[in-house]
């Protein structure tokens, strides 16, 4: 069947759809990344990758927060619920786990990674960007949450893993 606008989709379609978004937004992401990392070198391609993210994720997480209609403060389920809905979801296998006051992320599947080895290239060394992503990206959805790197490339702690992140739920107290 042809298909004229979005509007005109139907859910099997738009799942679709969503999935090649994602992919194409992450092949922009990847292929930016390689254009500097091929003309100034991986430290300067993981500066500006870093200086997009500190931006982008609190952007991403506000977006996702206000399409959820998560409170300001929302906590565990609502930083799960927000994780399940970021722009490479749809693309990343992942398990989420809830202890006591703490969420654990472990992306079991991860594109980038997977296609970095697939054609030859260094792992991405993503523990950097990964700090101020993810902890950037939680501290939006909920400022009470500290974010710790459990597994992450360079520093692999979880073999059977891509990376792990751990966020914790701050007591009204505490302080990070």
């Amino acid at each position: 069947m042809e298909y004229d606008t979005i509007i005109d989709l139907p859910r099997e379609k738009l799942l679709e759809l969503v999935s090649l978004y994602a992919k194409n937004w992450l092949a922009h992401d990847g292929l930016w990344f390689q254009s500097i990392e091929h003309e100034l070198g991986m430290d300067a391609a993981m500066e500006h990758d870093r200086n997009a993210w500190e931006r982008f994720t609190v952007i991403e997480a506000k977006r996702i927060k206000e399409f959820l209609g998560l409170p300001e403060r929302a906590g565990l389920d609502g930083l799960r619920r927000a994780l399940m809905f970021r722009l490479y979801a749809p693309l990343n296998k992942a398990v989420i786990t809830i202890d006591g006051n703490t969420l654990t992320y472990d992306v079991t599947t991860c594109r980038v990674q997977a296609a970095r080895a697939r054609k030859g290239m260094e792992f991405h060394p993503c523990k950097s960007v990964g700090i101020i992503e993810y902890g950037g990206f939680a501290k939006t959805i909920d400022d009470r949450f500290t974010t710790e790197c459990v597994s992450c490339y360079p520093d692999i702690t979880k073999p059977d893993s891509n990376c792990v992140w751990r966020f914790t739920l701050r007591d009204e107290g505490e302080t990070a």
